[in-house]
Order: C-alpha cells, then sequence, then structure tokens
C-alpha cells in the first residue's frame, strides 16, 4: 500500500519488535513465544492452565505446543490443583525461574531505550491511541453488520 495505514503502521512495527525480541531471545536459548508465556505465569504461586491462553491471547492447540516445549526444556512442572481435583497449576522451575527473569530483563530493556527516545507526551499520547483503538474493536465499532432481510 502506498499511503501509510493504521493498520500497516502496526504491524510492520510489531513484526520489527518480534524479531528484534526473537534474536535477543536466541542469546537465552528461547523464543519471543518462550519468553512471552514465562512472563505470563506467576512465578511463585502457580498458573492455572485455563487462565494462561485467554490471559496471553493464544489458542489452547498453539500453547499446548509451547507448554511441552517448556516442560521438556525444564523450564515448568505440572502439579495437580489442590483446591480443584481436575485442575493442574503450572509452576516454574528454578531454571524456568531464571529464564523468566532474563526475558524480563529484555522486555524492561526495550522500555528503557524507547523510553530514552520518545517524550512522555509522545508517549501518553501513544498508550491513548492504543486504548481507543482496542476500545473501537471491543465494542464492535468499526465493522458494523447489517442484516439483508
Amino acid at each position: 500500500m502506498k499511503d501509510l495505514t493504521i493498520d500497516y503502521a502496526l504491524r510492520a512495527t510489531w513484526q520489527a519488535v518480534s524479531k528484534m525480541y526473537n534474536e535477543e531471545a536466541k542469546n537465552y536459548g528461547l523464543t519471543m513465544a518462550i519468553g512471552f508465556t514465562l512472563l505470563s505465569m506467576d512465578p511463585k504461586g502457580g498458573t492455572p492452565s485455563t487462565t494462561l491462553g485467554p490471559k496471553m491471547g493464544m489458542e489452547a492447540t498453539s500453547l499446548s505446543r509451547i507448554l511441552k516445549t517448556i516442560e521438556e526444556r525444564g523450564y515448568i512442572e505440572r502439579r495437580p490443583n489442590p483446591n480443584d481435583g481436575r485442575g493442574v497449576l503450572i509452576y516454574l522451575t528454578a531454571l524456568g525461574l531464571e529464564k523468566r527473569e532474563a526475558s524480563k530483563d529484555v522486555v524492561l530493556r526495550f522500555n528503557e531505550v524507547v523510553k530514552e527516545h520518545v517524550s512522555e507526551q509522545d508517549l501518553n499520547g501513544f498508550f491513548k491511541t492504543i486504548d481507543i483503538i482496542n476500545k473501537l474493536i471491543t465494542d464492535k465499532k468499526i465493522y458494523i453488520k447489517t442484516t439483508n432481510n
């Protein structure tokens, strides 16, 4: 597309961020998806497997694949939920906590550098714009369905 659209700017920027995170994650033997998963887990109390997908905005099949991988690598362990015999809690192992901390440092560094180069006013405007876009989508204000009877 010749003109820069909001959609294009969002996609291109996210692709660049994603690529940057994946390149950095390699230094820790991780991927961006694994790092994001580790960051989404409660580091102390365990995380119910059923809440992880919605929290991360991921489909169950994709999340299952990532959980299997990080369990095989020894980053997590699954234990029965003591409050619900049918459920499972996912706990980070010592190695998982280490990898989670590395992922956290990478994310914080990104935020730090961006904040050094973007004014607080511009950053506030960015977050306000993102909030508006999300609200428009959530409230289904972008594409209004019409019925043809």
